[in-house]
């Protein structure tokens, strides 16, 4: 479950023109199904996916539970609806400020606020009563505790008074670790945690290189992001902090893992090192910089280390650890 208040894959391409109002009654009723999916900010929750299979798949090494696996999606992606949407019910008013969110349902008032809220709680039950049957009371409690800190926390907190909003406030988004992990053992375990750590250190580097493209947009909305408080040369160089840290964290994990993931994480740790270095570099030579590039490849950079722990838990070879004679 992703919930990360308008960072991920929403780009410019969600602002096309609005569509003249359908006059049919299936027409309408259609564009108001769309919006109401568009308030679950379907692209942002594919992290849900990349984040909590590969936890699952580790957390029961050697063994595939589908059943349980998607189980656990299903009710992590309703909880991750549910946090958008109130995230979208929170920031209906800078939204409208904002070219990069201007389209979304209730920037244009294509939901009546009420109603989003309604449909925001109600996700949140399902997603409760879902987990708790299919998986476990744990998990369950662990997502209601994400989209209380999603929103309350994070969005009406912190997002509009401080630069650091998504360094704690990212830690929402780290939460499909700790519910995958219960929802395959009914614990959390350390292994867990080295995870979530991942994404904690992540998330900066991630979103401050889409907040150093949209500068101006957040500037209008008055959120003081880091980029709009901030000279892009110290931007760049938190975010080579963070990105160093999130590499090394992920090498933590190696002893419970095998060596398909640990020759993963050296490689594309590396490859990810190289582009935070290169923005923080231009930004000390006064030259053109890409952030969106680096964002870019930082969603490129944690799917390919997910994917990589996936199939090494798959395949069951001999841990690190076990190599070792640990």
């Amino acid at each position: 479950m992703v919930f990360k208040g308008g960072h991920g894959t929403n780009t410019p391409s969600a602002r096309s023109a609005a569509a003249p109002a359908p006059s049919s009654f299936a027409g309408r009723a259609g564009q108001t199904v769309l919006a109401y999916i568009a308030l679950t900010k379907p692209k942002v929750i594919e992290l849900l996916l990349v984040a909590t299979i590969p936890v699952m798949l580790l957390a029961d090494r050697g063994h595939v539970n589908l059943p349980l696996i998607l189980s656990t999606l299903f009710g992590g992606w309703l909880g991750a609806a549910s946090a958008n949407t109130l995230n979208m019910v929170a920031d209906a008013d800078i939204d409208q400020k904002m070219k990069r969110t201007e389209r979304r349902p209730l920037a244009r008032h294509a939901v009546p606020v009420r109603h989003a809220l309604i449909f925001g709680l109600v996700l949140a039950a399902a997603s409760f009563a879902w987990l708790s049957l299919m998986a476990n009371v744990l998990s369950a409690v662990l997502v209601l505790v994400t989209i209380a800190f999603y929103l309350f926390v994070y969005t009406m907190l912190l997002k509009r008074r401080t630069s650091q909003n998504v360094v704690w406030g990212g830690a929402a988004g780290c939460m499909p670790t700790l519910v995958g992990w219960s929802a395959a053992t009914g614990t959390i375990a350390w292994p867990a945690v080295v995870l979530f750590l991942v994404i904690f250190f992540w998330t900066p580097p991630h979103t401050w290189a889409l907040a150093m493209r949209y500068r101006e947009d957040y500037k209008a909305a008055g959120v003081p992001m880091l980029p709009v408080v901030a000279p892009e040369t110290v931007v760049a160089r938190q975010m080579v902090w963070y990105t160093w840290a999130t590499v090394i964290t992920t090498l933590v994990l190696i002893p419970a893992a095998g060596l398909v993931y640990a020759i993963a994480a050296v490689l594309c740790g590396g490859w990810f090192l190289y582009a935070v270095h290169k923005l923080y570099a231009q930004t000390k030579a006064g030259q053109e910089i890409k952030p969106l590039k680096v964002f870019l490849q930082s969603n490129n950079y944690l799917a390919v280390l997910f994917c990589a722990l996936s199939v090494d838990s798959i395949l069951n070879y001999s841990t690190v650890w076990h190599l070792l004679g640990l």
